[in-house]
C-alpha cells in the first residue's frame, strides 16, 4: 500500500515538473521546445539596446556616401522572438527593444520594420523548426512590406508556383546535438515566379588556398532556384545556391528601379518575390563580396539599396565591420 502511495506521489511530481518545464537545452544553449514531430529548436538572443549602435552607424555611412540612393534597413527577427516558451524567457533578451534602438539611430534611411508584420502570421509556417532560418513564406510577407515602403509593384502568391521539399532537418540538429530535432523533420515550401523570362548571372567566390581571401570566377548564368531532393538538409540553399556568389537578376519589371540587397543568409529568400518589382536585382553577401561597394553601386546605376540581416548578425559587431569593409575595398 505504501509503495503504491510513493509511486503515485512520484508520478504527480513528474507531471508537475513537466507542466512547469516546456523546454530543454541542447549544445550551445539552444532552446528546444515542443513534442514529437513538432519539436522546435531556437538560438537564444542575448543583445541589449545600449550595445547596438555599431550597426546603424555602419549603415549611416552608406547613406552619407550614396546620398542619391534610396537606402533601407530590414532587421529580421529570429524565431526565438516569437516562439520562445514563457518559462525560457529568462534565458533570452527580447529583440524588439534592440531593433527599435537600431532603427531610431538611422539617418535618412527608411526602416522596413517587419516585426509586427510577421507577428500577424506566427500561426503559419514562417520559421523553420529544425533550422536557424526563417521560411520562404516569412520572406514573402517581409518582401511585401518592403515593396510597400519602396513604392514598387508587388505580386501576391497567385503569381507563383509552390514547391515542396519533404523531410528536411536543417542546421539546428548539428548546432544543438539533440536527437529530438533530428526526429522531427519538416517540409520546406518555396515559391517560384510563374513568369520565367528573368535571367540570373553569377560571379562565384572561391577561397584562395594559402593566401586568404577569395578569387572571383568569370560571370556565368544559372538558375536562381536550385532544386533539392526530399530529405536534403541544405534545402534553404534553394536560393542562389547559398551565400558565396554575387548575383544579378535581370528581372521582370520595366520601371528603371535597380535594387541591391546587402545581406546575410536570411536575405537569400527575399529577391525571388521582387522580380516583378524591380528591373534589376543585385544580391551580395557582406562576408564574401570582393569589390568596392560605392563603385559597384554607381557602375550598375543602383537606385535602391536594402540591408537585410537577421538580429543575431545585426547585433554582432563583426557584421558591422564587414559591411564597412566594403566601403574601403
Amino acid at each position: 500500500m505504501q509503495s503504491k502511495y510513493i509511486i503515485s506521489i512520484l508520478l504527480l511530481l513528474a507531471s508537475v515538473s513537466q507542466a512547469q518545464t516546456t523546454f530543454h537545452r541542447g549544445r550551445a544553449g539552444i532552446i528546444i521546445t515542443g513534442d514529437s514531430s513538432q519539436v522546435r529548436a531556437m538560438e537564444p538572443f542575448i543583445g541589449v539596446a545600449s550595445a547596438a549602435a555599431h550597426y546603424p552607424k555602419a549603415l549611416n555611412l552608406y547613406k552619407d556616401s550614396l546620398p542619391e540612393v534610396n537606402v533601407y534597413s530590414m532587421l529580421i527577427p529570429t524565431s526565438v522572438e516569437y516562439y520562445c516558451p514563457e518559462d525560457a524567457r529568462s534565458l533570452v533578451k527580447p529583440e524588439a527593444p534592440v531593433m527599435q534602438a537600431m532603427y531610431d539611430s538611422l539617418r535618412r534611411i527608411k526602416p522596413v520594420n517587419v516585426l509586427h508584420v510577421l507577428a500577424r502570421h506566427t500561426d503559419k509556417c514562417i520559421y523553420a523548426r529544425t533550422d536557424h532560418h526563417w521560411l520562404p513564406l516569412a520572406a514573402y510577407y517581409a518582401a511585401e512590406e518592403f515593396a510597400r515602403i519602396a513604392h514598387v509593384p508587388f505580386r501576391d502568391l497567385t503569381s507563383y508556383d509552390q514547391h515542396v521539399v519533404k523531410d528536411v532537418v536543417g542546421t539546428m540538429y548539428k548546432f544543438s546535438g539533440d536527437i529530438s530535432v533530428k526526429r522531427a523533420p519538416e517540409d520546406f515550401i518555396y515559391y517560384t515566379p510563374k513568369d520565367s523570362s528573368y535571367t540570373t548571372t553569377y560571379v562565384g567566390h572561391r577561397a584562395s588556398r594559402g593566401r586568404g581571401g577569395y578569387t572571383l570566377t568569370e560571370p556565368f548564368e544559372g538558375p536562381f532556384f536550385i532544386k533539392y531532393k526530399d530529405g536534403a538538409s541544405s534545402a534553404y540553399c534553394t536560393f542562389m545556391g547559398g551565400d558565396t556568389r554575387t548575383t544579378h537578376v535581370k528581372a521582370l519589371a520595366h520601371n528603371g528601379r535597380r535594387l541591391m540587397i546587402i545581406k546575410d543568409s536570411y536575405g537569400n529568400a527575399l529577391p525571388g518575390y521582387l522580380f516583378y518589382s524591380f528591373e534589376d536585382i543585385y544580391v551580395v553577401d557582406f562576408r564574401y563580396f570582393q569589390k568596392n561597394i560605392i563603385q559597384y553601386v554607381r557602375e550598375h546605376s543602383i537606385t535602391d539599396l536594402l540591408f537585410a540581416n537577421n538580429m543575431q548578425h545585426a547585433y554582432n559587431s563583426k557584421t558591422s565591420a564587414g559591411i564597412m569593409r566594403l566601403l574601403y575595398k
